[in-house]
């Protein structure tokens, strides 16, 4: 099975999947992951992205492919996989049918994960993450034990630039332009989609994830 999960920045869909990943042995897919692997492991296509991202540009559509497919060749044919934030745009959603076509799969359903803009606005700028050992604290939800102190290797948090709320706001603003068609065109596409409540407690969102790709 191929699930596709969409939702805006803070909305929890990454730690959903890592979850459901690692209790069924699907396959957890973030591009952002890969792109790093690449470029940690000095691959050709890890080389290209890099020149890209050195001249300032954006890393293209069909690098990103490139990379997801050389990705699923080592993915067993039985396991299921969860593409993370993957496609963002209907060009990429097409190319990603064509990727998956090669190797005789598709998209069987789409999860969009939703919550309030005040929640998410709320969620990513408390967020504080600390620049030693990659710690990440909420002082809403998950505070360290002391304010400004990370818990783990007593380093100082910070708070990032783009999660101040003004910052955020505009990110979630990008989101909405560029999600509203991505899944109208999926619609169209006749994929299964389903709409997943996220601002509940963790545990309820699993249950009603599983639901949704079951």
């Amino acid at each position: 099975m191929v699930v596709i999960l969409l939702g805006p920045p803070g909305v929890g869909k990454g730690t959903q999947a890592a979850r459901l990943a690692d209790a069924e042995g699907w396959e957890h897919v973030s591009t952002g992951d890969l792109l790093r692997a690449a470029r940690r492991d000095g691959t050709d296509l890890g080389k290209k992205a890099q020149a890209f991202m050195d001249a300032g540009e954006l890393v293209p559509d069909s690098l990103i492919l490139d990379l997801v497919r050389d990705h699923l060749k080592g993915v067993a044919p039985e396991a299921g996989i969860l593409f993370d934030g993957f496609p963002r745009t209907t060009a990429q959603a097409e190319g990603l049918g064509g990727v998956l076509g090669q190797v005789h799969r598709r998209v069987d359903a789409v999860v969009v994960f939703e919550a309030p803009d005040e929640t998410l606005v709320q969620r990513l700028s408390g967020r504080r993450s600390c620049p030693d050992c990659g710690a990440v604290y909420n002082v809403h939800q998950n505070p360290p034990a002391k304010e400004g102190i990370c818990d783990r290797c007593g380093g100082t948090l910070v708070h990032r630039a783009d999660d101040k709320p003004e910052t955020v706001r505009h990110r979630l603003e990008v989101y909405q332009e560029l999600t509203a068609p991505l899944i109208a065109w999926y619609e169209k596409a006749q994929a299964r989609l389903v709409r997943v409540p996220a601002d509940r407690p963790v545990d309820d969102v699993q249950a009603a994830f599983r639901a949704a790709v079951r």
